[in-house]
């Protein structure tokens, strides 16, 4: 029977990220992303106007985009236990009885209401994208030829290259997403990038569902 190490380097080679460094994750093709959580707009309380304006605003953003960029909804049940477990702690501390009966039949009432109406929370991210140049395609005959002629380099200077290289690419990364924030303001939607923490319980909790019983991820610098 496999042991539960080797099931999960087993399960490693079917996903695309091989690592999240910096609030940057970093596929296994070379590729790089940012992932930013943006807020919302109720689109059906605003004017028409306001609504033409803002769909206007939209196009406009897009199009002036050099790069694509992918929206996702993450849709999760609603997760009311911290709030049961203060409403709980609020009820113990209560020295009126009538109180303590009215707390005790609120959390009745909300836990009744969320399992019913199965009511579901949405965050809102966009993923830019960076990929440098040359990803997948073949490294040519000179990267066979530098290695014939003692072209390899050792660990620490293969190590000094790499950071270089990831700060190189990482600012590029970060240009696009001052791009994105700044066309997404124009329309009255705010965003933040996720830092490596929020990163990794974000797509732990997309591949781990069943296992992840928090809400979704909110930044420290919360929208």
């Amino acid at each position: 029977m496999p042991t539960t190490k080797s099931t999960a380097l087993s399960s490693q080679k079917f996903l695309a990220i091989d690592s999240i460094r910096d609030g940057v994750v970093i596929l296994k093709n070379g590729g790089y992303r940012a992932v930013l959580m943006v807020s919302s707009v109720n689109f059906d309380l605003k004017s028409a106007d306001e609504q033409d304006a803002i769909l206007y605003q939209y196009q406009n953003a897009l199009n002036s985009l050099d790069f694509s960029v992918q929206f996702v909804v993450h849709s999760r049940k609603l997760n009311i236990e911290p709030y049961l477990t203060l409403l709980r702690e609020r009820e113990k501390q209560e020295q009126t009885e009538l109180v303590k009966i009215q707390i005790n039949e609120y959390i009745d009432f909300i836990k009744s209401l969320v399992e019913l109406s199965n009511v579901v929370s949405k965050v809102f991210y966009v993923v830019v994208p960076f990929n440098p140049s040359g990803i997948g395609g073949s490294k040519g005959a000179l990267s066979g030829l530098s290695s014939l002629f003692g072209g390899k380099k050792d660990k620490k200077q293969q190590g000094e290259a790499d950071d270089k290289e990831f700060m190189e690419y990482k600012t590029q990364l970060l240009q696009r997403v001052d791009t994105i924030t700044l066309a997404l303001q124009r329309i009255g939607i705010r965003s933040v990038q996720l830092n490596t923490e929020e990163l990794i319980e974000l797509y732990y909790g997309l591949y781990n569902p069943t296992e992840v019983n928090t809400q979704n991820p909110v930044p420290k610098n919360s929208l």
